[in-house]
């Protein structure tokens, strides 16, 4: 092929990369915040809403909000209200244009370290328009995943720039988007497992050499490890102040051992599922623990028993088969459920970067395939052409019509709980969400139904009674503050709102005994609720 047409193809397929990420994703520019996690990274952070001011940047890098510590993340949105106000239209665009950029950069990094057009540009596409990866792009509280992708790609790319000429300067470029890319998330600790898979595939730093250069073949592996170690060791830095915060608010969730390793195995299997078959994709999946089955997990271990065979044993001719497989069960390894973050099952977003390893052997694995059966070059890729574009064609449309239930707080959770059974989280946020909107009536019903589905849920219990509470219906809402308190008896805003309802009917006495309590507990309401008694 002449270089001026294989360059002009080339730009044609960044063009059709980014045009069509833009097509599917374009709807985001009208949609709103969501009663998730929103109200913490933006609508309720003043922190962020006023922008990037010095107080602002200093906290950025000693705030725990959300059990996380990612200050990149923070000042991009920060950076955001600077420039669009606290408006959710400027900052889902820029999450847009970063998936943008993520793909673009992915089909570079691949055709580089390749040197294949086609399959790298298959795999981008599939990054780019799969339905799995919507929540990454259309929740503005995960500006953690996009921007931390950015970082991670960069970081390839350098990484490739330092295989092919290494020196000092190269090798400390990678060292530092590593180490910025782990301030806007976490998850990039697994980094460095990845680089030493690319020294495996394509990179090709390991090689296999016959038996009598066994010694040379493991002073080069001890030296790519070697030259891995810093990196390690701030993934080891970052995983410490990651567990530190998290613990410090309440982010770890407790379920037992056997459960959370059921889990694991449960969830691999159904991340490789969605992503053959990508359907009912939700905001929520709760972790239904009384839903796993001993047969149920079992059958997930031997599937993963079973891949890990077939890769191994085949691996040594088509390299991109154990690269591609433990690209995706390495880097699922920080949210897979081991250390538990949250109320989740598992989670869409968590597919965004270990997918790429699951691309990879769709796209150089097909081909191969279909060469067994098909020995005719023209006539095997007109069918390898028009299967990917159906492939791709069907997944666009899937991820357009997943991404139009994040226009709002309404149609997200009314969608998570008309698919998913006895989720609680779901009418829980359903409920925030008609409060917002003065939907009172509503807003109760939605409280009630995840009571009803999880009794103990304390945060719905006082919820419920500041609905009750501005319907005028002020005894219903002293039952629902003593349910919350009777699960949580130190909990200050419950006993502050039960005294405020104490009032509305006129029981000074019963609002005194909660100011008490609230002054035992040394809380900040205690002077409000006073303030309230002597007016």
């Amino acid at each position: 092929m002449p270089e001026q047409v294989k360059k002009t193809l080339v730009l044609s397929i960044y063009f059709a990369l980014a045009f069509s990420t833009l097509l599917v994703f374009w709807q985001v520019r009208n949609f709103d915040f969501v009663s998730y996690d929103d109200d913490a990274y933006v609508t309720e952070n003043q922190h962020v809403i006023s922008g990037l001011t010095f107080d602002n940047i200093i906290w950025a890098f000693t705030a725990d909000v959300s059990n996380h510590w990612h200050p990149l993340t923070w000042l991009s949105l920060m950076l955001d209200c600077q420039l669009f106000g606290p408006s959710p239209g400027g900052m889902h665009l820029v999450n847009l244009l970063l998936h943008i950029v993520n793909t673009l950069l992915l089909f570079a990094v691949l055709k580089k370290m390749t040197g294949t057009l086609w399959p790298s540009a298959f795999v981008a596409a599939l990054f780019a328009l799969h339905p799995m990866h919507v929540e990454s792009v259309a929740w503005i509280a995960e500006r953690k995943d996009v921007l931390s992708t950015l970082f991670w790609l960069l970081a390839m790319l350098a990484y490739a720039q330092y295989v092919k000429k290494p020196d000092a300067a190269r090798y400390l470029l990678v060292l530092l988007i590593f180490a910025l890319g782990l301030m806007a998330k976490p998850m990039l600790v697994t980094l460095p497992f990845v680089l030493l898979l690319l020294d495996y595939w394509p990179l090709e730093r390991i090689k296999h050499f016959d038996p009598q250069d066994t010694l040379r073949r493991r002073q080069v592996i001890y030296r790519l490890v070697l030259e891995k170690v810093p990196f390690f060791a701030i993934s080891i830095i970052s995983s410490v102040i990651t567990f530190l915060v998290m613990r410090s608010g309440g982010g770890v969730a407790i379920v037992s051992l056997n459960k959370r390793i059921a889990n694991v195995f449960l969830s691999y299997a159904r991340y490789i599922g969605e992503m053959l078959w990508p359907s009912n994709l939700v905001v929520l999946y709760p972790f239904d623990v009384g839903s796993i089955s001993f047969w149920q997990t079992a059958m997930c271990v031997l599937l993963l028993l079973v891949i890990s065979i077939f890769v191994i044993r085949f691996g040594r001719n088509q390299k991109y088969l154990p690269m591609g497989w433990f690209w995706f069960v390495g880097t699922l390894v920080p949210v897979i459920g081991i250390v538990r973050v949250g109320l989740q099952g598992y989670a869409d977003r968590y597919t965004y970067i270990p997918y790429i390893g699951l691309f990879l052997m769709l796209a150089w694995g097909l081909p191969q395939l279909l060469s067994k059966w098909i020995s005719a070059s023209p006539q095997r890729k007109i069918i390898l052409g028009i299967s990917m574009v159906i492939v791709l064609t069907t997944l666009g449309i899937c991820a357009h019509r997943q991404t139009i239930y994040w226009k709002n707080s309404i149609t997200l959770f009314s969608h998570a709980i008309e698919i998913t059974q006895n989720n609680y989280l779901a009418y829980y946020n359903l409920g925030v969400a008609y409060d917002a909107l003065g939907r009172g009536t509503e807003a109760i019903d939605a409280y009630r139904q995840a009571i009803r589905l999880k009794p103990n849920y304390i945060r719905a219990c006082n919820n419920l009674g500041v609905a009750y509470g501005n319907l005028d219906r002020s005894v219903e809402a002293i039952e629902a503050f003593k349910q919350a308190i009777e699960f949580k008896p130190d909990l200050a805003e419950a006993h502050y709102n039960l005294g405020v309802a104490y009032l509305a009917i006129g029981d000074k006495n019963s609002a005194m005994a909660e100011y008490n309590i609230l002054k035992s507990l040394n809380s900040q309401l205690t002077d409000k609720l006073l303030n309230q008694i002597n007016k």
